[in-house]
C-alpha cells in the first residue's frame, strides 16, 4: 500500500483536479454527446460503436449506457503498453482515472438538456476536452487513444496528443458515416475537433516552454533545481544590473509550461525580487524530453 501510494505521487490538490476532469469529461459524454447520438472517435468512439451493434442486434432495451464497461476492457492491452513505454506512476494513476470514469459513465444518466445539436457538440467539445486536458495535466489520461499519443508524442517533438487523436479518430468516424450517416459523422468530427484543440490548450506537458531568469540572490539554488528536480538543462551567465550596476545572475532554460509553473513557485521561495520573461508554445528543435 506504502508503495503504491510512493507510485501514484499525487497532493489533496492533484486528486480534486483529477475528479473534476474526469466528471467534466463523462458529462460532456453522458450529456452532450450520447444523447445526440453521436460518437466521440478512438476507443471510446470504438466502444460506443460496439453498445450500438450489440444493441441492434439482440434489440436490447436497457436503460444505461454500457460501452464504459466495454473501453475498461479494450484499455487492458493499452495498460500494458502504458506500463512499458510510459512511467509507472502514470500507469497507476490511469488505472485509477479509467476505474472512475467507468463508474461515472454507467452511472451518470444520457439525458440530453440542449435541444439544438451543434449546441451540444460545441458545449460538450469545449467541456471534455478540458476535462481530458486536467487529467493529463495530473499526470493521468483516460487511457486509449490517449495512451498511443502520449507514447507518439514522447518520442516526436511535432506531435500532440490531439493531433494523433484526430489522425486515429478518421477509421472510427468512416465506420460511423457508413453506418449512421453522413450528419452523425459530420457533428461527430466537430466535436472531435473542439475535443482535440481544448485538450492542448489544457494539456500543459505538452506545451514547450522558455524562461529567462534575472536573479540577485540564490542562483545555485534555482539551477540545482532545474537540473535535479526539473532534470532539465540550462544556460547560466553573471550579469550586470544596467540601473544600479549590481552584480545579476541570468538563467535560460527550455522547459514544459507544466514545469514552468512549478520552477515560478521555486523562485519566489530563492529570490522574492527575481523576474522572469517566458514563452509559452514555443517550437523547440533537437533532443528536447516531453515528460508525460
Amino acid at each position: 500500500m506504502k508503495r503504491i501510494k510512493e507510485l501514484l505521487n499525487w497532493t489533496i490538490k492533484d486528486v480534486i483536479k483529477m475528479l473534476i476532469g474526469t466528471l467534466m469529461f463523462c458529462i460532456a459524454i453522458n450529456i452532450f454527446v450520447v444523447p445526440n447520438d453521436l460518437y466521440t472517435g478512438g476507443v471510446l468512439g470504438l466502444s460506443q460503436l460496439i453498445r450500438s451493434i450489440v444493441i441492434d442486434i439482440f434489440k436490447l432495451n436497457i436503460t444505461f449506457d454500457f460501452s464504459g464497461l466495454i473501453y475498461y476492457l479494450i484499455n487492458i492491452p493499452l495498460f500494458i503498453i502504458a506500463y512499458k513505454n510510459l512511467s509507472k506512476s502514470f500507469f497507476f494513476r490511469t488505472l485509477i482515472v479509467i476505474s472512475i470514469q467507468t463508474i461515472m459513465l454507467t452511472l451518470i444518466p444520457t439525458v440530453s438538456i440542449i435541444d439544438e445539436k451543434l449546441t451540444n457538440v460545441l458545449v460538450g467539445g469545449l467541456l471534455g476536452g478540458a476535462g481530458l486536458g486536467i487529467i493529463l495535466s495530473c499526470g493521468a489520461s483516460t487511457g486509449g487513444s490517449d495512451i498511443i499519443g502520449l507514447v507518439f508524442a514522447k518520442k516526436n517533438n511535432e506531435l500532440s496528443v490531439g493531433k494523433l487523436g484526430l489522425i486515429l479518430n478518421v477509421f472510427i468516424f468512416s465506420i460511423t458515416g457508413i453506418m449512421y450517416g453522413l450528419q452523425t459523422m459530420i457533428y461527430s468530427i466537430i466535436y472531435s475537433f473542439v475535443d482535440s484543440l481544448m485538450l492542448d490548450k489544457m494539456h500543459e506537458q505538452n506545451i514547450c516552454s522558455t524562461a529567462f531568469i534575472f536573479c540577485k540572490k540564490n542562483p545555485k539554488e534555482i539551477n540545482n533545481y532545474i537540473k535535479n528536480e526539473l532534470n532539465r538543462d540550462f544556460t547560466y551567465w553573471d550579469a550586470k544590473g544596467g540601473y544600479d550596476d549590481s552584480r545579476t545572475y541570468i538563467i535560460y532554460t527550455a522547459l514544459t509550461k507544466y514545469e514552468l509553473i512549478k520552477l515560478e513557485r521555486k523562485i519566489k521561495e530563492c529570490d522574492f525580487n527575481a523576474f522572469m520573461i517566458k514563452s509559452d508554445g514555443v517550437g523547440i528543435k533537437g533532443e528536447f524530453e516531453k515528460k508525460f
